[in-house]
């Protein structure tokens, strides 16, 4: 049975797009270095070196979330219903697949693709079919 599409916003999905792309443009030109979460929050908690910079960059991510749920309050509503159990195993399985994948989605789906890395590529490929797999079996086969 189909789905309808509710939620269809594609003007502030490009404009995000647009952001993140320019945000990880302008983090590549000043730092030299790929934006990908997985390893900077790695970086952070296992190097000493340039730990600071690495605490910035995830503090960052959360200010920029507390400041757009203040300005745009009730804009992101909680999802709701679903067991502790299952939302602990896919973030770990979530973590183990960013360590086996050597990052994640930000390193490799956007920063590796726009520069063209097979293994990043390759990498995301992976990732959006089994993350399609996943969703599909979850919804369809166990009904959460």
């Amino acid at each position: 049975m189909p789905t309808d599409i509710v939620n269809f916003t594609p003007w502030s999905a490009l404009a995000g797009g647009a952001l993140i792309g320019l945000a990880a443009t302008l983090f590549l030109l000043a730092n030299g270095r790929i934006a990908g979460i997985s390893g900077v929050l790695h970086g952070a908690v296992r190097q000493a070196e340039g730990r600071g910079w690495r605490l910035l960059f995830m503090a960052g991510l959360l200010a920029g979330t507390g400041l757009y749920v203040a300005l745009f309050p009730g804009d992101l509503e909680p999802r709701e219903g679903y067991p502790m159990w299952l939302l602990i195993v896919a973030g770990l399985l979530v973590g183990a697949g960013t360590r086996w994948g050597a990052g994640c989605t930000s390193g490799h789906g956007v920063c590796g693709i726009a520069r063209w890395s097979r293994r990043s590529i390759a990498a995301t490929v992976a990732f959006m079919v089994i993350g399609v797999i996943s969703a599909s079996w979850l919804r369809h086969l166990l009904g959460v």
